[in-house]
């Protein structure tokens, strides 16, 4: 059986559970649970903590694993991989202190940095040859300069305004851009490229709809530069000789955008349709 680990809590878990539900596997019904069997699908659940799972997935110890990018590059586990980014769970690792105090990585030497994270930290500055004094922390790092326990920190920034409530102000490159990655240990276990391609299908499900419409079959050249589909669109005959039903996968994002361009050009009988998983 596949071996999946899972993050059992967290900004990460609910995503991640509900994704491989749309794949086709059972998981769990109790949040208690922490081991899962399903049979029918051939593979094995195990619920563990969100920064555990790189070390158990790298060891070895199990085959598969969800996590976050930041948290695969924090345990620096040299057997854990990445093989496929899962489209959730985005975020941007960046350096914060007082305004003026630092405006390049170059400044940072030698100078005390808070954080979380500090196998990312320090792979991020090694790699750019600046040498710092890490203090670990586990949360809340913005409040580590106003407390006088460090010069800066590295933390998750979204809108960057709980580092502005704490006096601080970004600077320098981001050091990751994370989300959620489906990661694998030292070697190729079997059953990884069934769970690969089913969470790719869902992500195209989720990322586009099916558009159907109706069109004077004079006009499909013109459809087409509208909505031209993966690879193209399926057109097929309708009794009236001079009409054409069509069928194309749209992105989701911007598909009444183009409901509205298909009706301009004498597209009717537009429906679009959600996708529930796909094969591509």
């Amino acid at each position: 059986m596949l071996r999946i680990a899972v993050p059992n809590k967290g900004s990460l878990a609910d995503t991640a559970s509900e994704m491989l539900r749309e794949a086709g596997y059972s998981g769990r019904r109790d949040p208690k649970d922490l081991h899962v069997v399903d049979t029918h699908n051939e593979v094995e659940f195990f619920y563990l903590r969100p920064k555990d799972i790189a070390t158990y997935v790298g060891s070895g110890a199990l085959d598969v694993g969800i996590t976050g990018r930041d948290l695969l590059r924090d345990a620096r586990m040299p057997g854990a991989r990445e093989i496929e980014a899962l489209g959730f769970g985005r975020s941007t690792f960046r350096f914060a202190a007082p305004p003026g105090r630092f405006t390049e990585l170059t400044d940072l030497e030698g100078v005390r940095i808070a954080t979380s994270y500090p196998g990312l930290v320090d792979g991020f500055l090694d790699s750019h040859g600046v040498a710092v004094d890490l203090v670990p922390l586990d949360g809340a790092v913005e409040s580590a300069v106003r407390l006088g326990v460090a010069d800066a920190v590295a933390d998750v920034v979204e809108t960057g305004t709980t580092l502005r409530q704490a006096g601080l102000d970004v600077f320098g490159p981001p050091l990751l851009e994370s989300e959620a990655v489906l990661i694998a240990g030292p070697t190729d276990a079997d059953g990884t490229e069934t769970l690969l391609r089913r969470l790719r299908g869902v992500m195209v499900a989720r990322r586009y709809v099916m558009v159907d419409y109706d069109l004077p079959s004079a006009l499909v050249d013109e459809a087409v530069k509208i909505a031209g589909g993966i690879e193209s669109p399926t057109i097929s005959p309708l009794r009236d000789p001079e009409w054409v039903a069509v069928r194309v996968m749209v992105a989701r994002a911007g598909v009444n955008k183009v409901m509205d361009e298909l009706y301009a050009i004498g597209a009717r009988a537009i429906l679009v349709t959600a996708i529930h998983n796909a094969r591509l």
